[in-house]
């Protein structure tokens, strides 16, 4: 079914609707500098729920991946499915939401997209994908765009290893000699995936998304959940 065109992301110099600050978070896997958790080595963001700066600066991750003690809080393997949980109770009436790998910490591809009532409901179930190599401490980014309030991005990022099939199917002798593949080849494979919609960062780009209404993505990828009447 087409999309609705009145439903589309706007690409325009943001509108600062004044709204108060979002209060949610990706819980699991826990993101860095998660306030909840008990990583001694690790800062605590205890203003985690705020959304990245308008002016871009932060992003992505808010800038954690590049001055934080980086410890893998998860361990996916190729074509298995996993959930991520949300937690907080400021929900924005919802917006749009996405799931996405990087392991250069700088180029998100996108793996999974929740278009309407992100972050209403608080689990969402993302597949990494089934041509990942085996590659330790890529970040797994949930990013939203809210329907009600300032037009903001936020973001979430998490230390996680990824497993290849052949990997995680071979021998525990095998396994154990496994050699861990770059960040140039492991960004090479999810290069194949969308790349992050990024809005309301003037200093990155002039899209904006529009209040009161989903952000529907240019480019959602194959695994989409719809809800709030998109399809």
């Amino acid at each position: 079914m087409p999309r609705t065109p009145s439903l589309r992301t706007l690409c325009a110099l943001p509108l600062l609707i004044p709204g108060a600050l979002a209060h949610m978070q990706m819980q699991e896997p826990s993101p860095l500098r998660d306030p909840h958790s008990n990583r001694t080595s690790e800062p605590k963001d205890y203003n985690i729920l705020t959304p990245l700066h308008p002016d871009g600066s932060d992003f992505a991750c808010k800038g954690y991946q590049w001055d934080t003690p980086l410890t893998t809080v998860a361990t996916y393997h190729a074509g298995k499915t996993y959930p991520l949980r949300l937690m907080g109770g400021a929900t924005h009436g919802g917006g749009s939401c996405q799931i996405s790998l990087s392991c250069d910490y700088t180029h998100f591809n996108v793996i999974k997209s929740m278009e309407g009532n992100c972050p209403i409901e608080k689990e969402y179930e993302f597949t990494i994908p089934e041509d990942v190599p085996t590659v330790e401490k890529c970040l797994l980014a949930w990013t939203w765009f809210n329907k009600i309030g300032n037009r903001e991005m936020y973001m979430n990022c998490a230390v996680v290893d990824l497993i290849s099939a052949s990997s995680f199917s071979s021998s525990a002798r095998q396994r154990a000699s496994t050699k861990f593949s770059s960040t140039a080849v492991a960004q090479a494979a999810l290069s194949r995936y969308p790349d992050l919609y990024v809005a309301n960062l003037k200093g990155v780009n002039d899209c904006a998304t529009k209040e009161t209404v989903n952000a529907v993505f240019d480019n959602p990828g194959s695994d989409v959940v719809f809800s709030d009447g998109l399809s």
